[in-house]
């Protein structure tokens, strides 16, 4: 079984750094549930173990925090909806690369439930919309924005960190940052795109599609 939980409200980055943490140490040992938590962080930024600091345009415009998952800076903040998965890669297969597209995936299945068309691109980690209404880009490929961020850390083969989908985040705040060190193409949400999406309606098309993605695992000792 999966445990998923839901904050109501802001939850500072460090408090739930140390939360999972501990989470995950738990199901490694077997003694707690793997776990999905839904969450919004005030505005803040972190910077992954590939962070180049000269990605971080605007220092001291909100808190930056040191985070040992993988990726480069990255936005968190108010209308982002941030799914940390602590999941146990013991029983569900211990390829990091899997896993990963398997959270892309996942992501790409709610969002198709919204009718909105996510995508992979091969050398950039997260999901990604085209947008064919904005101006292609200056070598003439086509303008894709990102729509949700990917970026793990594994301990004793249980993850935690996870993904960052934007609902309606300000986005002028990523201007910061180059998100996740890829210059030219830009940031967009599920509002800005025009979807009348509540944050609920995210969280209920996140549930149902976890499973076509991440099946049960076998009782553990099988």
């Amino acid at each position: 079984m999966v445990e998923w939980i839901t904050s109501d409200s802001l939850v500072e980055y460090d408090a739930a750094v140390a939360w999972m943490e501990a989470r995950a140490e738990a199901i490694a040992r077997g003694e707690a549930e793997e776990a999905i938590w839904l969450l919004e962080h005030p505005p803040l930024y972190t910077a992954g173990t590939s962070a180049r600091r000269e990605d971080l345009k605007d220092p001291d415009r909100f808190p930056v925090h040191e985070s040992r998952r993988g990726g480069q800076y990255t936005y968190h903040g108010p209308g982002q909806r941030v799914v940390y998965v602590m999941l146990d890669l013991n029983r569900r297969g211990r390829d990091v690369r899997a896993f990963v597209t398997a959270l892309e995936t996942w992501v790409i299945a709610a969002l198709a439930e919204f009718n909105l068309r996510g995508e992979i691109r091969a050398g950039r980690v997260g999901v990604w919309v085209a947008r064919p209404d904005k101006p292609a880009l200056p070598d003439g490929s086509p303008r894709e924005d990102k729509i949700a961020a990917i970026g793990v850390r594994l301990r004793k083969w249980v993850s935690f960190h996870g993904i960052s989908i934007n609902h309606d985040p300000d986005l002028e705040h990523f201007d910061g940052i180059v998100p996740c060190g890829i210059e030219g193409h830009g940031v967009t949400s599920l509002v800005d795109l025009g979807l009348p999406v509540a944050m609920e309606d995210l969280d209920v098309a996140l549930r149902r599609s976890f499973s076509q993605v991440f099946p049960d695992p076998p009782p553990q000792g099988k």
